[in-house]
This record gives C-alpha cells, sequence and structure tokens, in this order.
C-alpha cells in the first residue's frame, strides 16, 4: 500500500471534473444503447490506519474532521463513483462510539479520547444524501501497529486479555486461534452493523499477518488446545479464518438482513506451481500458503456476497499479471453467486517507483478495458481516497474519461 505526500484536494478535484466527457461521449457497456450505464461498482477505499487517506492529521477539530470526509464524498460523487468504502476499525478500535473498543488514535492523536462527533453516522448519512453507497470496512485482528500493550487506552481488550494478543513483526495481532476472540472482534465490528444502515460489511487482506522473515507467529498454545484432528497447522489456521467468514455472513443476515458481505483479499490465491487450480504467476504471497486465507474457497462456496481482489500490478508484469489474473479470477466467480470486482491500484499511478507501466496515465483505462471482456467483473474499487485527490498523473481522470461517462446505479 503505497505512501504519497498529500497535495491540494482542489486542484485534484477541479481537474477530474474538467476532464469527464459529455455523456454522449461514453463508451457504453454492452452496446444496448441505453443511456444510462448498468449497474457496476464503481468503489474507492477511504483508508483511516495511519491517517492513510483521512483524517489528514490528527487533532483536528470536529469540524475540520466532517469537512475533510465531506471532500472526499464530494470528489466520488464528482468522479461518478456509487460506492465508498470506509475504514471504521483500523486496529481494534473505532470510528463510532463502541462499547466494545476504544475511540480510534487516528481522529484525535490519543486512543480513547471522544473526538466530539459520530464520523461513521456522519459518513452514512452525508453518503447516502450524495446518492452514495456506504460500506463499512474492518480489519478483524490487528491490534496495533506497534508491539508495546502499555501504549493502547487503558481498559482496551488486549490489555484485560492479554492472552488474546500474539506479538508478531513489531506489531500486536489478535490470536484467530482462539474462539473467545473470534467471537468478541465478531461482536465489536456488527455492533457497528447493528447500530448504522451501511450498505455493505468489508474486510481488507489481513488475516493471520502477512510473512515476516525470520519470525515466527506464536500461537502454539492455542494449537496444542484447539488443533486436533487437522493434518497440519496450516489447515487449522485456514480453518480458523473460514469459521471468522461463515460466522460473520451468517451474523450478518441476522442482524442486518440483504447487507451484502465482502472481501478485499491479496490478489494471488497460489501460483500454478503450488496448485494446478492456480494463476499463471509468480507470486511472493499466496493468501491460501501465507495468510491462510482461502479465498477461492469463499467464492466458490458462495460464503461471502462480493470479493475485491487487490490486482495491484500492470498488464503484462512477470510474476502477477494483471492481463492473467483478471481471466483467472472470473473463472473462480463463474457459477457462484459471490460477484466480482476488481482491486485497482491507483496508489502506483505516477509513483516514480513503480514501473514504466504505472508512468503511462493511460495504464489504469486499460485495466477497465481489459476488464469488460469478462461478464463476471462486476466493477472496480480503487486505492484509494487520497490518490483520487491527488491524481498524480491524471489516471483517474482518464478512467473516468474513457469509462464513467454517466453515472451507475451499483450491484443490487
Amino acid at each position: 500500500m503505497g505512501r504519497v505526500s498529500r497535495r491540494a484536494f482542489a486542484v485534484a478535484a477541479l481537474s477530474a471534473f474538467t476532464m469527464v466527457p459529455p455523456a454522449s461521449a461514453a463508451p457504453k457497456r454492452g452496446g444496448s444503447g441505453d443511456d444510462r450505464a448498468a449497474a457496476e461498482m464503481r468503489g474507492v477505499w477511504l483508508a483511516t490506519v495511519a491517517g492513510r487517506d483521512w483524517p489528514s492529521k490528527p487533532g483536528l477539530t470536529a469540524a475540520q474532521q466532517r469537512a475533510e470526509l465531506i471532500t472526499h464524498l464530494d470528489r466520488a460523487v464528482r468522479s461518478r463513483l456509487n460506492t465508498v468504502i470506509f475504514q471504521v476499525r483500523p486496529t481494534a478500535d473505532a470510528l463510532w462510539p463502541s462499547p466494545y473498543e476504544p475511540w480510534s488514535q487516528y481522529l484525535t492523536g490519543t486512543q480513547g479520547q471522544d473526538p466530539g462527533w459520530d464520523p461513521l453516522g456522519t459518513a452514512v448519512e452525508e453518503a447516502h444524501a450524495r446518492g452514495l453507497k456506504l460500506h463499512a470496512w474492518f480489519n478483524p485482528y490487528r491490534v496495533a501497529a506497534h508491539a508495546d500493550p502499555t501504549r493502547l487506552a487503558a481498559g482496551h481488550p488486549a490489555r484485560r486479555n492479554p492472552h488474546w494478543v500474539v506479538t508478531y513483526g513489531g506489531k500486536l495481532y489478535y490470536n484467530p486461534g482462539l474462539p473467545e476472540v473470534r467471537g468478541f472482534v465478531q461482536d465489536a465490528m456488527l455492533d457497528a452493523v447493528e447500530k448504522y444502515p451501511v450498505d455493505g460489511v468489508h474486510f481488507d487482506d489481513y488475516f493471520y499477518p502477512y510473512p515476516v522473515a525470520g519470525q515466527t507467529f506464536d500461537d502454539d498454545s492455542a494449537y496444542d488446545e484447539y488443533g486436533a484432528g487437522f493434518p497440519d497447522r496450516a489447515a487449522w489456521r485456514r480453518d480458523n479464518i473460514d469459521k471468522l467468514v461463515r460466522e460473520t455472513a451468517d451474523r450478518i443476515k441476522q442482524v442486518r438482513p440483504g447487507t451484502p458481505f465482502g472481501i478485499s483479499p491479496f490478489g494471488v490465491w497460489r501460483n500454478a506451481a503450488a496448485d494446478p487450480r492456480g494463476s499463471d504467476t509468480r507470486a511472493g504471497v499466496q493468501t491460501y500458503d501465507d495468510l491462510h486465507a482461502d479465498t477461492r474457497k469463499w467464492v466458490r462456496e458462495s460464503w461471502i456476497d462480493y470479493i475485491v481482489p487487490q490486482l495491484y500490478w500492470n498488464i503484462g508484469f512477470a510474476a502477477a499479471d494483471y492481463a492473467k489474473l483478471v481471466p483467472w479470477w472470473a473463472e473462480v466467480a463463474r457459477g457462484t453467486s459471490t460477484r466480482l470486482y476488481v482491486g485497482e491500484a491507483l496508489y502506483k499511478a505516477g509513483d516514480p517507483a513503480q514501473p514504466a507501466a504505472w508512468q503511462d496515465p493511460a495504464e489504469l483505462s486499460r485495466h477497465l478495458t481489459l476488464a469488460r471482456e469478462h461478464a463476471q467483473v462486476r466493477g472496480h474499487v480503487f486505492f484509494a481516497a487520497k490518490d483520487m485527490a491527488t491524481d498524480r498523473i491524471g489516471a483517474m481522470a482518464r478512467v473516468v474519461a474513457d469509462h464513467y461517462g454517466q453515472p451507475a446505479p451499483p450491484p443490487h
């Protein structure tokens, strides 16, 4: 996930707006001649962890935070998007008044400090007022981006239950192998789903943490207690994540029926060298093996309503080619009730550290053109909101001009 220096919101927003063509110039989907675009996901992630996209800095007043949030929503409307995926539980904390977890430090700079307003409630209300869908984005198991429990707010569940926590790679995580942890994180997340008319529930790509060389995720005691009957620890870990996904899906149906549940995993399930069902890739991370997330299974079994694999590579990238991964995921989704949207790396466009393809403002637009060849692809989600604001080389403006000539309703 890239980092970019923040630039003026207004300039980027204006350039994106002025480059939108008249409706008559917009390409039609399916050639039906209908003046209204077909239903499709046009989404953007709005990340709050470490203030990635919002707020621009900790300690802003409630009015300033609210104004910045609304600026992001307004930009989504101008770019003819229809969905904002808003990160409301970045690190075992909350962007709403939660009885389970403290207020997020990313609001005030101090975990547990009341920011003086309700960001999630405001986001839902203001998104709906603009015709946008608002999906609540949760990270299930990440506790802190540091390894010091004493830095957590007094009374934090991780401090009250230190046996729930594993230190790994200089960070703190809840242990997915403990049934009480799995129940607690569901309670904490579903509190928001019950209280607010969110239009979707969203998990990102963090289940078991990404591998850190030379380090071991110490879940020995949990494995000793609960791992009987599994062929190995990896199978037990995958079952723990399967249970989280299935149970969360079931509980959403009880709490807010009809609300879609989606997940945005790392884009490679397994390389074909590891599994003949895998993709023609040579990725250094495989979700099945490294994050213990059997993302293909969740789609094939229709456990989730939508999946947004993060296909954050350019067309022709040798180790993980966008042009090979889109058809692979389309085939996985074929015949299931799980909708496929594609996660797009807007943050890479114009980043000088990225390959030459990402210096071309048309690269992202070509992604959408390619994806339209596959009926299973029902839309795209862009990472992320700050990069829409800066739009360093006009890549997002090009997407809007080429593909989003008219508003489109989101998939039902």
